[in-house]
């Protein structure tokens, strides 16, 4: 199986100053490079929290790239520290974000502060620095909630669709994309079923063996949400057509002589995953290789000519993961898994 090569090639960051807000993540980290490897920007920023993981990120750069790259600690709490790396800056990713569920349920106001409060923060600083476009990661967690995470995801949402109406004037629009899970990222299941091998684990905890999930790599990812830089006007969210998968598959791909341990859904946790709900079907399009769900505000200009408009989803339309039309087998997970460091990002 092959994943979709999303249109577009990224063509508006040539040249461009480019700063990822988690920049040290999986995804900062992935984007990097492909900025590095394809493009050519005239600088990219790397704001994160922790000057360790800074410290490593630097030291895989050679001597030429690290002219181009510079790097600001920093929290997207902190409104101040934003304003002063944004200046100058024509492109902000928004990659920050407290994504662990179990942990968000714990510390609420420290997911708060980051998720929602750092949102605002964002939106605020691009605004008053006059960067010309910001688009910010979400989850499928965002829609329909049922934990913090999700929750603090889908206000952080309405935020960056509702501040083009804020920045009405200045030339600042603010985007949104959606995915699934990213295989193999740091602290997904993925290095934690192999922890778990490697430690000589005679079972694998399941949580459900119904449970389904959307999969994409993080190249992927990245490669999505630089087309969406490409094409965006200012208030979509993206969402891209990937693959679902049942999780016993994937314990199938990595294990198969292993046996099961169903452990039970934890709190917040959802059999299946959502990513357009029927609520959206009146205002998403399909554009070929994704899903584009349209603000419903009067800022959004639609096509001259309504011929070139992609079609609506048929009414009543959702995008779930365990209704999919595309599904990752066995085979195809046990291929992709050989391209994923054995520790994830």
């Amino acid at each position: 199986m092959t994943y979709t090569q999303f249109s577009g090639d990224g063509a508006d960051i040539e040249g461009k100053s480019i700063l990822i807000t988690g920049g040290t993540g999986s995804f900062g980290r992935t984007l990097l490079r492909n900025l590095l490897n394809n493009h050519n920007p005239k600088k990219v920023v790397i704001l994160a929290r922790g000057e360790l993981m800074h410290f490593e990120l630097q030291n895989t750069l050679t001597e030429d790239e690290k002219k181009k790259v510079r790097f600001f600690i920093g929290d997207v709490r902190d409104a101040d520290r934003l304003m002063m790396a944004f200046r100058g800056i024509d492109i902000v990713i928004h990659a920050a974000a407290q994504k662990q569920v179990p942990l968000a349920e714990y510390n609420p106001f420290e997911c708060i502060r980051t998720n929602v409060i750092g949102a605002e923060n964002v939106v605020q600083a691009a605004i008053r620095a006059g960067v010309s476009k910001v688009i910010a990661l979400s989850t499928d967690k965002a829609v329909n909630p049922i934990n913090l995470y999700g929750a603090s995801k889908l206000a952080s949402d309405k935020i960056f669709v509702a501040a083009n109406a804020l920045a009405s004037g200045t030339g600042t629009r603010f985007s949104v994309v959606r995915y699934g899970n990213v295989l193999g990222s740091r602290g997904s299941v993925i290095p934690f079923f192999r922890k778990l091998l490697k430690e000589g684990a005679k079972t694998l905890p399941v949580t459900d063996e119904r449970m389904t999930r959307f999969w994409i790599t993080v190249e992927q990812a990245v490669a999505f949400t630089l087309t969406c830089i490409d094409t965006m006007q200012g208030g979509e969210i993206f969402v891209p057509k990937i693959p679902s998968m049942r999780i016993t598959d994937l314990v199938t791909a990595l294990a198969p002589e292993i046996e099961v341990e169903i452990v039970g859904v934890r709190p917040g946790e959802k059999l299946h995953e959502l990513m357009i709900t029927e609520h959206n079907a009146p205002t998403t399009i399909d554009a070929g290789d994704r899903y584009v769900i349209e603000p419903e505000w009067n800022f959004w200009n639609l096509p001259d000519d309504e011929e070139d408009r992609p079609p609506l989803v048929p009414q009543g339309f959702e995008y779930t993961s365990d209704q999919n039309d595309w599904w990752m087998t066995v085979e195809d997970l046990r291929e992709t898994l050989k391209s994923i460091p054995y520790g994830g990002e």
